[in-house]
């Protein structure tokens, strides 16, 4: 009944559905097995894609040729551009998306690749043979063979959903937990855990009354997330933001003796970074009041998405606790908050490009790594693609350094330090933040797609050229015009910066505070001429370069000196044991995670610089 495909993804959530569409790039037969078909490319929790270090991970999928970006881009409602006061480093495209439609789109993309099948049905085993995973079982007793499997499960093994007291077995509301897997994946050796996130009610917004809640508009020039010729957006809906009340956190402590998380009854870690609403009292109890965003789930749907109120407290507590924030009185809530607990499996247990160490050809990706989100997801999901593919292949294996993308820092993370709560992507985790900009993915990432010989990635690299083009005309261009006190000094009046006495290169200008290109053009009419036939996306690059130079100069220089311990290879069977000198500590965690090279060995928690100078002086380095 089925063909021996290269590679099975088990589950069509954002990772799954990157890991297809990278093996699908790379010239693989695959086979998507979800538990049901309707819910692919479902957003369990908020209805947006990106955010901060979020969309800069969104940004990079789009350049390695994933299809997230090109998927919120068709499907989002408001777009935002997180940060802009701060510096370019930390600028985070974030969008709200339509639900229904963005899953309607993701699973359109999925079924325009003819080398993508799909079978719906529950995965209850991998098939192992002389340590090497070759297929899949299923719940109506198929096998379907596989020259490799990746695991992308979300929130589904053994997943058990909490609301009060009241607690049964799922993977999101409404559809069935996952089972099998995490026994048989224990009796192979591998260690589990259990972690827990959580959702909060949905409501009727139709029974709202807005007028009292503060506006939240999309930006009045919006952005998109692909750098391929998707639509921008021009019809935004907004969002709303409201606060909780000291009577609203009266009534909600009035359930905390029914709240499974207070109990005992929830054992997983939550997330420390989005925590429940009861969490948020209970830890910060000195604030009076908590922060809501009211988000519109769709286009065509009165479905709101009250985030920043999760909560696992009994429905009623739930409903009683929302009638009391401003707009809320006459709310009708559609569904409540509930709490997810379900098995994850440490990451440590992986090599980097996401392959198990104990069973060969089978890779994680996603929520059983332990992590947070749907872009941390999608972005192990596509790592996981392509090196399943190169694996059978028998090619070299594809890893992004943590100077190359916040994939690379965020795969790396999970690897050496592993995670005993939800792990989030932060800006903070990424030390060449300059580096890893929003706006340059596409130069660092897209000629590494093309290397990696990817279908349809020659289009990409054509944009990728003109750009590189277009950003060095515009630096050589400004670094040569010269610009007089009339022409600039009324635009450094406005700013209150000091006058310049006589004619002066454009490029100094343009290094102050507060100027930038596009008020520059206004001033200057040959910059104005010259700019007219370039795009916003560019000129804002070009300025990024010229204005961060230095910095970006300088952390490049970083980069390349950490990267040449990249290249100091561990011998793959090296007893740490017998390399006289390190910490015991040392000798476990090594041991453990057994890292490649001692760049990465130098990045274990507990392994200190005298342990990596230990190894050097072992190695003969």
């Amino acid at each position: 009944m089925f063909d021996t495909y290269d590679v099975i993804v088990v589950g069509g959530g954002h990772a799954g559905n990157e890991a297809a569409i990278a093996a699908s790039n790379m010239g693989a037969s695959v086979m998507l097995v979800t538990m049901n078909m309707q819910t692919i490319g479902q957003m369990s929790c908020n209805p947006a894609m990106g955010g901060v270090a979020k969309g800069q991970i969104v940004r990079e999928i789009d350049a390695m040729h994933g299809m997230s970006g090109i998927v919120t881009d068709h499907t989002m409602i408001q777009f935002r551009m997180l940060n802009k006061s701060k510096g370019p480093a930390m600028w985070s495209p974030r969008a709200q998306s339509d639900r229904m439609a963005f899953a309607a789109e993701w699973r359109y993309r999925l079924e325009q690749r003819p080398n993508i099948s799909m079978w719906q049905d529950m995965v209850t085993g991998i098939i192992v043979k002389d340590g090497r995973a070759c297929g899949v079982r299923t719940g109506m007793g198929h096998e379907i063979p596989g020259r490799a499997v990746v695991l992308t499960n979300g929130t589904f093994l053994n997943g058990i959903i909490h609301i009060g007291e009241k607690q049964f077995g799922g993977g999101r509301a409404g559809e069935r937990a996952a089972t099998g897997i995490t026994e048989q994946l224990r009796e192979l050796g591998f260690d589990s855990g259990r972690m827990k996130t959580g959702t909060p009610p949905r409501v009727d917004g139709r029974t709202l009354d807005y007028g009292v809640m503060e506006l939240q508009e999309g930006d009045a020039r919006p952005g998109k997330f692909s750098f391929t010729d998707t639509p921008v957006i021009h019809d935004q809906i907004p969002c709303h933001i409201v606060y909780t009340n000291p009577e609203v956190h009266d009534l909600l402590r009035e359930g905390f003796d029914q709240s499974p998380m207070f109990s005992g009854r929830i054992q997983g870690a939550g997330p420390r970074y989005c925590p429940s609403i009861e969490d948020k009292i209970e830890r910060f109890s000195g604030r009076d009041r908590h922060q809501l965003f009211v988000e519109p789930e769709g286009r065509n749907t009165v479905e709101i998405y009250v985030n920043g109120f999760s909560s696992s407290l009994p429905e009623d507590v739930q409903y009683k606790a929302l009638k009391r924030i401003p707009g809320f009185q006459n709310v009708r809530m559609f569904r409540p908050g509930y709490a997810i607990e379900y098995d994850y499996f440490p990451p440590t247990q992986l090599k980097h490009t996401l392959e198990t160490k104990l069973i060969d050809h089978l890779f994680f990706a996603g929520q059983i790594n332990g992590t947070t989100g749907y872009e941390e997801a999608a972005g192990q999901g596509l790592i996981a693609g392509i090196n399943a593919v190169r694996k059978i292949k028998e090619e070299s294996p594809f890893i992004l350094s943590r100077s190359e993308a916040y994939i690379g820092v965020l795969i790396d993370d999970l690897i050496n330090k592993g995670t005993e709560e939800p792990y989030r992507m932060f800006t903070s985790r990424a030390e060449f933040r300059i580096l890893l900009r929003q706006d340059n993915a596409d130069l660092r990432l897209t000629p590494l797609a093309a290397g990696l010989g990817m279908s349809g990635v020659e289009e990409r690299m054509e944009r990728v050229r003109k750009k590189e083009m277009d950003i060095r005309d515009i630096r050589h261009f400004i670094s040569q015009l010269s610009v007089s006190p009339s022409e600039v000094n009324p635009m450094l009046d406005t700013l209150g910066s000091s006058p310049i006495p006589h004619k002066t290169k454009l490029h100094g200008v343009l290094l102050r505070p507060k100027v930038n290109l596009h008020l520059a053009r206004s001033y200057v009419p040959a910059l104005d001429a010259f700019l007219s036939k370039y795009d916003a996306v560019t000129m804002e690059a070009a300025e990024i370069a010229i204005k961060y130079q230095g910095y970006i100069d300088r952390e490049q220089e970083m980069a390349e000196k950490l990267s040449r311990l990249e290249r100091v290879l561990i011998p793959e069977g090296i007893d740490f044991d017998r390399v006289h000198g390190l910490s015991s500590e040392a000798v476990e965690k090594l041991s453990n995670i057994r890292p490649r090279s001692i760049g990465q060995a130098g990045r274990i928690s507990g392994v200190s610089p005298s342990d990596v100078s230990v190894l050097l002086v072992h190695l003969g380095r």
